[in-house]
């Protein structure tokens, strides 16, 4: 499992910075084309709000994997015993698989569904909507797997790596 943790931690973090990168030339492109040109792109708009949903997306379920990557309040989680600690760990982990399974894996799945059966394609790129979005359901995937980590693995309290 760990194998797996890793090589997904580094596939998402190679496609994060490909993303990206891609966002910023796509942006200096925009701003180029506008003011050197005169007349901007009409592409540039679309790719950008494109980019940056696989972006946010896709960011927010690798920071999921990542132990302290997220933003939490554990004031009164950190005064329980170590025990409880794991305990509540395992609970928050299970809420976040049931949300990312019920909201991002079976939702955004439908949204995809729907977006392709019905043939909305962008209006700039022309591109089929559902492979926009695609990338919700993808993600949904990606968290529970890391719920499923961090609960076998990380929140463990004979581990050693908590």
């Amino acid at each position: 499992m760990q194998t797996i943790y890793n090589t997904l931690n580094k596939i998402i973090e190679g496609m994060l910075v490909l993303i990206f990168s891609l966002l910023v030339l796509d942006v200096v492109w925009q701003v180029v084309s506008r003011y050197v040109v005169g007349q901007s792109s009409s592409f540039t708009e679309e790719f950008a709000r494109f980019s940056l949903i696989w972006l946010t997306v896709l960011g927010a379920a690798y920071i999921n994997g990542q132990k302290e990557g997220h933003l939490s309040m554990d004031f009164l989680l950190a005064k329980l015993p170590p025990k409880k600690q794991f305990k509540r760990h395992r609970v928050i982990q299970v809420i976040m698989a049931i949300f990312a399974l019920v909201v991002m894996v079976i939702g955004g799945g439908n949204l995809v569904y729907i977006t392709l059966k019905l043939g909305q394609l962008s209006p700039a790129l022309l591109v089929p909507l559902g492979y926009v979005y695609a990338i919700v359901p993808l993600c949904g995937l990606i968290i529970i797997f890391f719920s499923i980590y961090h609960i076998k693995i990380t929140f463990n309290p004979n581990s050693n790596e908590h």
